[in-house]
């Protein structure tokens, strides 16, 4: 054995930033994998008005700056070799050639561009993600028209901006941030529909894969946060993706449920696959695609008659051998996405049982099978039925239920160690590092 295979490997560091909408949290990780600290700060709450729902962009730089200069008292920040970091979906803003924002960020929920719509829906492919008030074609078309746009040189979403205040590099983007403003994630390039949309191209940012080099963090930067400025800044990803990519999921026919507010599906295909009447579309997933749809069941129904307490008292009081054959749709109101596409679809949540945990179970077996509904749907369209099905959210930590959903679907359901975005951009920011290497 030589003597060189004795010295021990670089202790590199990979770091991971989500930024969402009450808060951004960082997370390092070593080359195993595992956390070796932890950040996180509240965001002041979006400004909401009428369907307007924006946010100053430099509230995120300020919080950004603050969870490094946490993380630089916890660890030896010189060590951290890359980078990467989330935005929510669709939130976006325009900037001079030096960054400084000449529009507030308008936030991913934000559906002042409605009077968009019709215009879109007739160049835009059914296929495409930017069928909604709130993608980021539709805010970029009403940016667009405001009198401050003439002083913009970039369209950003959240993300860019940020990686721009690192790198100085404002034009650059991912194609997973780009999916909702109209980037053809099969061709790989802005489509030639935007003409008829008169949208301005020299806004357009590079498109690049998650996980790509961008360039070293500025030494202005790097110096007052405790960083090196050989530091690399890799392209990152949504806030969504990055919960994704923490759950290790990463082969064809794993599936991610997220049990949270609402009902998610996602399942990873070898083919992209698309249907607007559902809302479902695919976004590039390594080598592979993730495809889904979300229904409006969910947590937030659970929420609407009992306490988290409630709930975890009731836990132990579940029977998932004896099924209670209420044959409930959970919903708060009327009205459905997936896997029923009807405004009308009706809630069912009667009769309601005299005890309260036979209630509960009922709820949880009709979400259970609006879940094992979704994914017949999505192996109808084309997706292969999950192999194996990766939960995230609450709703996981309630084992008899995962005993549900695991007899009702027929598969394996696997509780990931990891599903915070934060640890998904650490993987992700190592996974670009190490490719370089």
């Amino acid at each position: 054995m030589s003597s060189s295979s004795l010295e021990p490997r670089p202790s590199n560091l990979f770091l991971g930033i989500d930024v969402g909408t009450s808060g951004i949290r960082a997370m390092v990780i070593d080359r195993d994998g595992r956390i070796c600290a932890e950040a996180s700060t509240a965001l002041p709450a979006p400004l909401h008005y009428n369907n307007a729902i924006e946010q100053e962009p430099q509230l995120w730089w300020s919080g950004l700056c603050h969870v490094l200069q946490e993380l630089t008292n916890k660890i030896d920040a010189t060590k951290i070799r890359s980078l990467c970091l989330d935005g929510t979906s669709g939130t976006v803003l325009l900037c001079d050639k030096n960054g400084t924002p000449v529009s507030p960020g308008l936030m991913y929920n934000d559906a002042r561009a409605d009077a968009y719509l019709n215009v879109i829906a007739r160049h835009a492919p059914a296929n495409s993600a930017v069928h909604s008030a709130t993608s980021g074609l539709a805010k970029w078309l009403w940016l667009q028209a405001q009198p401050y746009a003439n002083k913009a040189e970039h369209l950003c979403h959240q993300a860019d901006w940020l990686v721009g205040k690192l790198t100085g590099k404002y034009h650059i983007s991912d194609s997973n941030n780009c999916l909702k403003t109209g980037y053809d994630p099969i061709t790989q390039q802005w489509p030639q529909w935007f003409d008829h949309l008169a949208v301005n191209r020299g806004w357009l940012p590079m498109v690049t894969t998650p996980g790509s080099f961008i360039g070293d963090i500025q030494s202005a930067v790097a110096t007052p946060l405790g960083l090196s400025p050989q530091t690399q800044i890799l392209s990152g990803s949504t806030d969504s993706t990055a919960a994704i990519m923490a759950t290790g999921a990463q082969q064809s026919g794993e599936a991610i449920t997220s049990l949270g507010s609402t009902l998610v599906l996602k399942v990873i295909t070898e083919q992209p696959l698309f249907n607007k009447g559902y809302g479902i579309y695919s976004q590039p997933f390594g080598d592979f695609w993730l495809a889904g749809g979300g229904s409006n069941s969910g947590g937030a129904v659970l929420r609407h008659y009992f306490s988290d307490q409630q709930m975890q008292s009731m836990q132990t009081q579940l029977q998932a051998d004896k099924a209670t054959g209420l044959n409930y749709y959970p919903l708060l109101h009327d009205g459905e996405r997936f896997p029923h596409n009807d405004s009308r679809w009706p809630a069912r949540l009667t009769p309601r049982p005299e005890r309260d945990v036979t209630f509960f179970q009922g709820l949880l077996e009709g979400i259970t099978q609006i879940e094992h509904e979704g994914y017949r749907l999505l192996a109808e369209l084309g997706a292969p039925y999950p192999k194996r099905i990766y939960t995230a959210g609450g709703g996981r930590t309630n084992r008899v239920w995962m005993e549900m959903r695991q007899q009702q679907l027929g598969v394996s359901i696997v509780i990931p160690a990891h599903t915070e975005a934060a640890y998904g951009m650490a993987l992700l920011a190592k996974q670009g590092f190490e490719a370089q290497t």
